[in-house]
């Protein structure tokens, strides 16, 4: 199992992460990919609701491990790779990303994602609430350089807050589920949260 001290707070239980995922718009012809899987809670979830996961994991351990677990489990729908996401090349088709990655990794992923040739046509994160405060596109809080990039091409919002004994090891610091979808035509303005 990957150390806190990078950040990583796992998903406790299989069944928070399908209500998680209930609270996004994805859908069954989907093709979705997760940013540092770890053992496969959010995987196996995101299995049952969609067509495709493309799992990322850069553990080589924790990546055997996932593998065997969906194995274990029958689940087929699912392509593990044992790659940093960083250095990942993004789909050429559409895809959505639904994940809980590394803290410390936010800002870079949120910043790969919407400069991609092909950003995804939605994303949910697991991320601070701090950081996801200065993605919204609001009066109430200051919206970073880095969300004011986002929110020109997507709506954002706070879908849930979590709890510390959603995960182990408990965050220190409170925590959300944000989502961002792309905005689809000229005549919608993004959402205020």
């Amino acid at each position: 199992m990957r150390k806190h001290q990078l950040s990583q707070h796992f998903l406790r239980s299989p069944r928070l992460a399908l209500f998680l995922i209930g609270h996004s718009n994805l859908k069954k012809r989907d093709t979705v990919i997760e940013i540092g899987a770890g053992s496969g809670v959010i995987t196996g979830a995101l299995a049952h609701r969609v067509k495709h996961v493309i799992a990322i994991e850069p553990d080589p351990e924790t990546a055997k491990k996932l593998k065997q677990n969906l194995v274990s489990r029958n689940i087929t729908n699912v392509e593990v790779i044992k790659k940093d996401f960083l250095e990942y090349d993004l789909p050429e088709t559409p895809y959505k990303v639904f994940s809980n990655p590394p803290f410390h990794l936010s800002s870079k992923i949120v910043h790969k994602l919407i400069e991609a040739k092909n950003p995804p046509e939605a994303f949910y994160l697991i991320l601070q609430k701090q950081f996801a405060l200065k993605l919204l596109n609001t009066d109430r809080h200051y919206t970073s350089q880095l969300g004011q990039e986002l929110i020109k091409t997507y709506q954002t919002k706070i879908r849930l807050p979590l709890k510390p004994n959603d995960f182990t090891p408990p965050p220190a610091v409170p925590t959300v589920l944000f989502e961002a979808k792309k905005i689809t035509s000229l005549l919608e303005t993004p959402l205020t949260a």
